[in-house]
């Protein structure tokens, strides 16, 4: 039974993301990418810190600046950068579907710098789903948009994060993590302003509006996401990241008026197959064991 609330849960924060996805999306046509990245990075860092000091602990402590913890943080500023300006420039449902490909550059990433053991199957596995995202990028034909990159950019740094969050200290706060790479968005946005010369706008009520929605859903997504991994076991809920591609497809259609192209759906469906592979090889070599 937890199982099957924890898949459901699971389900409703992939909805969640694609939603906060949206309403960055939005927000793209009415502001700069690097506002965007520092009105997100303050507001929900903001909220965690908040949710902290409710329990009673300390937000600004020495911990901050371990090594491991501030690397985590800087790989999770490079994934959402890349991440928020691809869904600023390429259609939703493009990069959705790339982003679905972390999963296995995370398996990657785990074999080759933590010399996690990763059998041929599984390698096989993650390189027919970088394949299928090859296939959406599209690198060297005359179709190839560079702004492709962006998403390629937010799945290597997001995968990143994952993998050094194995060796982050269990004593660090949860939420201290979450808030802590909230907050590193900040600089991030404020260099990507320098770096594009652009200045910061005031937004008019329907942007204000639209931050605020993207912060709710985003944070309600997390809290989701944590107790669908608390109530059920991981190699039951796993599959279900991938219900954010199914999301980000009826969005992009539905809303953007997007028409992704057939690579889209074959490169999609590559790595979807792939990630769910490895999901069920590495739960059957976990019985085994």
């Amino acid at each position: 039974m937890n199982n099957f609330r924890g898949s459901l849960l699971m389900v409703g924060s992939m909805a969640g993301f694609a939603i906060e996805d949206m309403f960055i999306k939005l927000l793209a046509d009415q502001m700069p990418v690097g506002q965007i990245l520092i009105l997100l990075g303050l507001g929900g860092g903001a909220i965690f810190w908040g949710l902290l000091a409710r329990q009673g602990k300390a937000f600004w402590t020495r911990d901050l600046l371990h090594p491991t913890l501030m690397l985590r943080n800087g790989l999770e500023m490079i994934g959402t950068m890349g991440f928020v300006t691809a869904l600023a420039t390429i259609p939703l449902t493009s990069a959705t579907a790339i982003l679905q490909a972390t999963p296995l550059v995370v398996v990657l990433a785990a074999a080759l710098f933590l010399k996690e053991k990763v059998g041929h199957r599984r390698w096989s596995a993650v390189f027919i789903g970088l394949f299928g995202m090859l296939l959406i990028v599209q690198p060297g034909q005359d179709t190839f948009d560079p702004q492709y990159l962006y998403a390629v950019i937010g799945v290597l740094g997001l995968a990143g994060r994952d993998v050094i969050t194995r060796r982050v200290p269990t004593h660090f706060p949860s939420l201290q993590l979450a808030g802590s790479a909230f907050f590193m968005v900040v600089p991030a946005g404020v260099v990507l302003l320098i770096l594009s010369d652009q200045s910061m706008r005031m937004p008019d009520p329907m942007g204000v509006f639209l931050v605020a929605c993207a912060i709710v859903t985003g944070l309600i997504a997390y809290l989701t996401i944590v107790v669908a991994t608390r109530i059920a076991e991981a190699s039951a809920i796993a599959p279900f990241r991938y219900a954010r591609l199914v999301f980000g497809l009826l969005i992009g259609v539905l809303i953007f008026s997007e028409e992704p192209d057939i690579w889209t759906y074959i490169g999609g469906a590559i790595i979807v197959s792939s990630g769910l592979y490895t999901f069920a090889r590495e739960s059957r070599l976990k019985l085994r064991r």
